[in-house]
């Protein structure tokens, strides 16, 4: 990654961290929320990555998002296990984190929805831990979950073939961070080597996200 990108991913992350804490200045309490997961890899879909994602509903403005490993599943799990040993699953850490950022500007009984099926039929015994994830940061909160969809191929899964999407600002966002970042695109050459650098690629579509695609 060249140094300049580096240097203005560094800045991204700074920018968001900052427009949290002017949101906490001037008292918002958010409430409503919407939160899910995003599934990329580095270097090998036997090495995935989850992208923890919060996203504030109508105005699609992304709230706070997190990077960090997870174990590969299905038929990749035996491969990932005898070619790069076992993988550790960060996703429980990584998520309280996001979490405690944006407590501040949550309301304490706001409702917090997440996409309950559509992880389940990627992960299958991943849903019940959204609960416990969410309980220890928002325990008055009021925690909704909607079944999945089928994906539609012009939104490369994450857009639903139905005529209400229950979850439209979150699926949607996570669609267009897919079609503008290019190593997110489901097929593609260029792929992430480390981690953190998709962090700070993330953090420059982030701040144009919010600055830019949904200012008005």
């Amino acid at each position: 990654m060249p140094r300049k990108l580096i240097f203005l991913g560094e800045q991204a992350t700074q920018y968001l961290k900052q427009a949290i804490t002017d949101l906490h200045a001037k008292g918002t309490k958010l409430n409503a929320i919407q939160f899910d997961e995003m599934e990329s890899f580095e270097h090998s879909k036997c090495l995935p990555l989850s992208i923890p994602l919060v996203v504030q509903p109508e105005s699609r403005k992304i709230l706070g998002f997190r990077v960090c490993l997870m174990p590969a599943k299905g038929p990749l799990a035996g491969i990932s296990v005898k070619k790069y040993g076992r993988r550790a699953d960060h996703r429980a850490v990584a998520a309280s984190s996001l979490f405690e950022e944006l407590k501040p500007i949550i309301h304490p009984r706001a409702t917090i929805i997440h996409d309950h099926q559509r992880s389940s039929a990627i992960i299958s015994d991943q849903n019940p831990k959204y609960p416990n994830w969410l309980k220890p940061h928002f325990p008055n909160a009021t925690h909704k979950t909607h079944k999945g969809q089928r994906g539609c191929v012009v939104g490369q899964g994450e857009l639903k073939k139905i005529g209400h999407d229950p979850l439209f600002d979150l699926n949607h966002t996570c669609a267009m961070i897919r079609a503008n970042i290019n190593r997110l695109f489901r097929r593609t050459w260029c792929t992430t080597k480390r981690a953190d650098r998709l962090a700070l690629h993330l953090a420059i579509y982030v701040q144009y996200h919010n600055e830019v695609l949904t200012s008005h």
